[in-house]
């Protein structure tokens, strides 16, 4: 026992070395770990055509804003000039009424930006808590609510928002309810495929053994998981709800006179293609870049968002 002892005393850090193992390597590999919304940023800020987007988007966003408030005109005031070309006074011209092009063009941003915004919003809201439910439920009641989801999904969604504006009154209001009726149930199907995959994970099954409920597990367990999918989704709904909205609009089921949107600004501007083609040009632009912008955001985000591309 005490020669053992004197042996490992004998024994000594010199004497033994790692076999394997590259302590420079370590720190390195330690130093790259980021948090996943980190990653999420830095792969997003990396690709160049989202970014582009993101800054027209935040140029179209900010000029929506301040621009109607910095302009001696207002939207609906008479300058004295009809149908007037771009101009250093008049920058995108005038219109029949003699109404300033610019001014309108960042009113009618105003118009289509807050009803594209909030369609997307209540098709998020209506969507998250459909899918979530069903996906977390399953059984017969996920059954019923995506049967429900199916029946929706069967009438063509234009028609369907044609109808409800020709029965209801005419304007802001009206509209985002028609765009909204059945624009939810895309995002309700993929909230709850990503429910059915997320919610047999040990954490929430452990949070169920632990007796949290459903609402509980949705708010802190399902919904910031699907998190991803749900960016992405809404994202992508925003510039379907703007192009819808400046389609009916050219029909004349938009907002009426005298507020201005960019469809119903494109629908004037039609009309006088040829004696003023820059009252059609520039709403067209501005609805075609903004479309770009999101659909180009929404890209980047799913590429940014997706597991299989992470390093």
């Amino acid at each position: 026992m005490i020669q053992t002892e004197q042996k490992t005393e004998k024994l000594s850090s010199d004497m033994f070395k790692v076999v394997g193992g590259r302590f420079d390597e370590s720190d390195k590999l330690a130093k790259k770990q980021v948090s996943f919304w980190k990653e999420v940023f830095y792969r997003f800020s990396h690709n160049k055509l989202a970014v582009i987007g993101f800054v027209i988007l935040i140029l179209i966003g900010g000029m929506a804003i301040i621009a109607p408030e910095l302009s001696k005109y207002s939207y609906e005031q008479n300058v004295g000039l009809y149908n007037s070309p771009p101009s250093a006074e008049h920058w995108f011209g005038t219109d029949d009424l003699a109404r300033d092009i610019f001014v309108r063009v960042w009113e009618g941003a105003r118009i289509s930006l807050f009803i594209g915004l909030t369609a997307a919003v209540i098709d998020l809201i209506i969507g998250v808590l459909w899918g979530s439910i069903a996906g977390l439920a399953g059984g017969r009641v996920d059954n019923i609510m995506m049967r429900i989801a199916d029946i929706l999904t069967a009438i063509p969604y234009l028609l369907v928002v044609i109808i409800l504006l020709v029965v209801m009154e005419r304007g802001l209001i009206p509209l985002i309810i028609a765009l909204s009726i059945t624009g939810w149930v895309n995002m309700s199907r993929i909230v709850r495929s990503e429910v059915l995959s997320i919610k047999n994970q040990e954490y929430v099954l452990a949070a169920r053994t632990l007796g949290a409920g459903t609402w509980h597990l949705i708010k802190r367990h399902l919904i910031p998981n699907a998190m991803g999918a749900i960016l992405v989704t809404m994202t992508l709904t925003i510039p379907q709800a703007i192009f819808t909205e400046a389609f009916l609009s050219y029909l004349g089921l938009g907002v009426q006179a005298p507020l201005a949107s960019w469809g119903t600004m494109a629908s004037e501007g039609f009309k006088a293609l040829t004696s003023s083609p820059w009252r059609l040009f520039f709403p067209a632009m501005f609805i075609s870049l903004t479309i770009f912008a999101f659909n180009a955001v929404g890209d980047g985000l799913r590429d940014a968002l997706d597991p299989k591309l992470r390093k």
